[in-house]
C-alpha cells in the first residue's frame, strides 16, 4: 500500500501521507500545472541570455543551459520547478536538459473519495488549510508565524515557556510545519536569543534531527536567526493561499461537496464568489457530485475564508 493517498478534488489534486492519524507531508496540485518531474520535449528557443523550451504555449526556462542543443533544435527536459503562483507571478517555471530514464513526477498515492469523510479528514486537513490560509501553526505554549516573501519563507517564533525550552520545542514544531506545508527554497527561522554556543547548539542539533533531508542550514547566531536551504519543487500551500480568493474557494467546494446531498447555495465573500462565477466547470462539477443545481450569494460580512453551504 502506497504511503500517500490522493483525492482528486474541484480545480485540484490533494496529496497527503499520513502517519498516525496525522498529515505529516501535504501538496496541492491546481489543475493545469504540470508537476516536478515530468518528461518535456520541445524546441530550444533564446531570448537575450536566457535559455527555454516552450511546451503547450508554457515556457520553461533552462537556467543550466543546454549543451549540444543547436537554438531551434529539439530537447528533451524535465521540470525542475514548477510555475508558483503568489507574489511573483511572472517567474517561469525551470527545466533541464536529460537523457536517461525519469522516475515518477508524482508520489504513488491510493485513492480517496471525494463526496465522503475520509482519512483527510479525519487526519484534520481542514485544519491544515487553515495553517495554509493564516500562516500561524500552534504548539505546546507557542506558535509560528509563517511568512512567504519574494526572497524566502520567514518563520517567527513566539511563546511563554522559558527561552531555551521554547527554542527546542519550536525547532520541532518549524521542523514539523516545513514538511507539512511542503515549504522549500530559503526558510528563515527567528528564535528567541539565546545565550551561550550549548543552548544555540542544542537548537541547530534539534532542527537536524527533525528535518527529513536534503536540507542546509546555517549555526544559530547571537540573535537567534537560521537559514535553512531545501528544494523549491513546487509550491507550498503558503504560497498557494497567498492567491487568497481560488484557495479559498476551492476549499468550500470540497467542504461543499462533503456536506450536501441536493440543490444548494454557497454563501461566500465577494471575492470568492467571483471566482466561482468566472468557474463555471467548477460549479457544474460540484452540482453534479451533490446531485442538484448549484448557485451563489455574496456576503461581505462574512471574511473570506468563511464560505459556507445552504438548502437554496
Amino acid at each position: 500500500m502506497p504511503d500517500w493517498v490522493v483525492e482528486r478534488g474541484i480545480g485540484e489534486s490533494r496529496y497527503a501521507r499520513i502517519e498516525n492519524g496525522e498529515i505529516v507531508e501535504a501538496r496541492i496540485l491546481l489543475d493545469g500545472i504540470v508537476p516536478a518531474g515530468s518528461d518535456l520535449t520541445g524546441r530550444l528557443e533564446r531570448s537575450g541570455m536566457q535559455l527555454f523550451v516552450t511546451v503547450n504555449g508554457q515556457q520553461y526556462l533552462l537556467p543550466n543551459g543546454a549543451h549540444g542543443v543547436s537554438d531551434g533544435g529539439r530537447l528533451r527536459g524535465e521540470v525542475v520547478r514548477e510555475r508558483i503562483p503568489g507574489a511573483e507571478p511572472w517567474k517561469r517555471p525551470l527545466a533541464r536538459l536529460v537523457h536517461g530514464e525519469l522516475g515518477p513526477a508524482l508520489p504513488a498515492a491510493r485513492e480517496l473519495s471525494v463526496n465522503v469523510r475520509n482519512e483527510l479528514d479525519d487526519a484534520g486537513w481542514d485544519d491544515l488549510i487553515d495553517e495554509g490560509g493564516s500562516g500561524v501553526v500552534r504548539f505546546v505554549d507557542g506558535e509560528l508565524r509563517i511568512s512567504p516573501t519574494p526572497a524566502m519563507t520567514l518563520i517567527d517564533v513566539d511563546g511563554t515557556q522559558d527561552l531555551f525550552t521554547l527554542a527546542l520545542s519550536a525547532a520541532r514544531a518549524a521542523a514539523k510545519a516545513i514538511c507539512r506545508l511542503q515549504i522549500g527554497g530559503s526558510i528563515g527561522i527567528d528564535f528567541p536569543t539565546l545565550t551561550g554556543k550549548t543552548q544555540r547548539s542544542a537548537v541547530a542539533t534539534e532542527i537536524a534531527r527533525a528535518l527529513p533531508r536534503p536540507f542546509e542550514h546555517t549555526a544559530l547566531n547571537g540573535f537567534g536567526f537560521m537559514q535553512i536551504v531545501r528544494p523549491r519543487r513546487h509550491a507550498s500551500l503558503l504560497e498557494l493561499a497567498q492567491d487568497r480568493a481560488p484557495f479559498h474557494a476551492r476549499a468550500l467546494l470540497r467542504r461543499a461537496g462533503k456536506d450536501r446531498a441536493g440543490a444548494s447555495r454557497l454563501v461566500a465573500h465577494p471575492a470568492v464568489v467571483a471566482v466561482l462565477e468566472r468557474q463555471a466547470d467548477w460549479i457544474e462539477t460540484l452540482g453534479r457530485q451533490i446531485g442538484g443545481a448549484v448557485t451563489l450569494r455574496a456576503d461581505a460580512s462574512i471574511p473570506i475564508h468563511g464560505g459556507y453551504a445552504e438548502n437554496s
